[in-house]
């Protein structure tokens, strides 16, 4: 076992690419090793303290047609919907009441004047329901640098918009290639976020096909680079009405994407100390402890879901979606349970803001 040179690795000041890439071929006891590593320094920098994101899937109406995505224009025989002012508040004023602190609101990608106003109205609503106590996460795509203004003087704090893979090569394989799957318009919107003053968040797909570990590193060193805030990462999980789907035997097996997935999320806990960063969703889908386990190697946010359950199967981006038919009060429960199971607490009352973005910026 080569305890001393991932211990070393952990301990420099410039993390290098072929460090990272050392750290993501890992296996056996060297793995549980690098997972130690990550787990302390987690517990040094950001503590060991769980902080819910309540996640309100607002609208499956999208205008891209990505080759990955559940919810691409592309998928004619999927039932669209979008939420209530009503559904949302309700939504919200739950995450309140349940001292969760923050909620996301996350949707296809809209960039038309009636999902400006609908959002900007929504974002006035809540904070007036809930009396500015709940911080709120947008994921809502690519929007003019305007749009991300007005929501955020709004009362948006954060943003989410995942790059997905920053090698532009592979960036293409995923997407059409037209003005409205522009790697460099993904860019800009990311570097307008940054410029407004935005808790900044972005992430990427692992265990794609057509990716290599070199990519992922670069994907990690992307990250860095950018300075974002907080990172969402996760594994690729296939759905079969997707144009990627037919690509599937190019695929690692789950445990192999699981495992990939944990080691980004510890190396990233290296390489970024006290950012925040989610165990997603699609960790579960992989293993029914999956979001414990990214928890238990770096990952420090969860994002309960709040959306009334008669839509959720119309927002799986991807196959095999767990939580499906839980409804909200059930999901907060098992979900505690699960976080006190590893030795974590949940960060009840507060808004969890990046300690990244807030040293940055004191």
């Amino acid at each position: 076992m080569n305890i001393d040179r991932i211990g070393l690795i952990a301990g420099k000041k410039e993390i290098n690419s072929e460090d990272l890439r050392y750290l993501l071929t890992l296996s056996g006891e060297d793995m549980k090793r690098l997972f130690e590593i990550s787990a302390a320094i987690k517990k040094e920098y950001v503590g060991n303290v769980v902080y819910y994101r309540g996640l309100i899937e607002y609208s499956n109406r999208c205008s891209k047609n990505c080759y990955y995505c559940g919810v691409r224009v592309g998928m004619k025989q999927l039932h669209r919907y979008k939420l209530s002012d009503e559904e949302v508040l309700e939504a919200a004023k739950f995450a309140w009441q349940k001292r969760y602190g923050s909620i996301v609101i996350q949707g296809g990608e809209r960039a038309d004047k009636g999902q400006v106003a609908n959002i900007t109205r929504l974002l006035q609503k809540i904070h007036q329901e809930t009396n500015n106590e709940l911080h709120i996460t947008l994921s809502l795509g690519e929007q003019s640098e305007e749009t991300f203004r007005i929501w955020k003087e709004n009362g948006a704090h954060r943003y989410l918009l995942r790059i997905e893979a920053s090698n532009e090569e592979l960036y293409r394989k995923l997407h059409p290639q037209d003005e409205h799957h522009s790697f460099a318009k993904r860019i800009k919107s990311l570097e307008a976020l940054k410029k407004l003053g935005y808790q900044v968040g972005s992430g990427v797909m692992i265990g794609l096909p057509f990716q290599t570990i070199d990519d992922l590193v670069q994907d990690l060193l992307f990250l860095k680079e950018f300075d974002i805030d907080m990172n969402g990462m996760g594994p690729y999980i296939e759905h079969e009405g997707t144009p990627l789907y037919k690509y599937r035997h190019l695929l690692m097996s789950k445990d192999e994407r699981l495992a990939l997935s944990l080691k980004m999320v510890a190396s990233l806990r290296i390489l970024m100390k006290d950012v925040n960063i989610a165990a997603t969703t699609a960790m579960q889908t992989l293993a029914p402890d999956g979001r414990e386990q990214a928890l238990a190697v770096g990952a420090n946010v969860v994002m309960p879901n709040l959306t009334p359950v008669k839509y959720r199967k119309d927002y799986q981006l991807y196959e095999d979606k767990p939580c499906l038919d839980e409804e909200a009060e059930q999901c907060a429960s098992c979900l505690e349970n699960r976080i006190r199971s590893i030795g974590n607490e949940v960060g009840y009352g507060q808004w969890g803001d990046s300690r990244h973005y807030t040293s940055k910026n004191s």
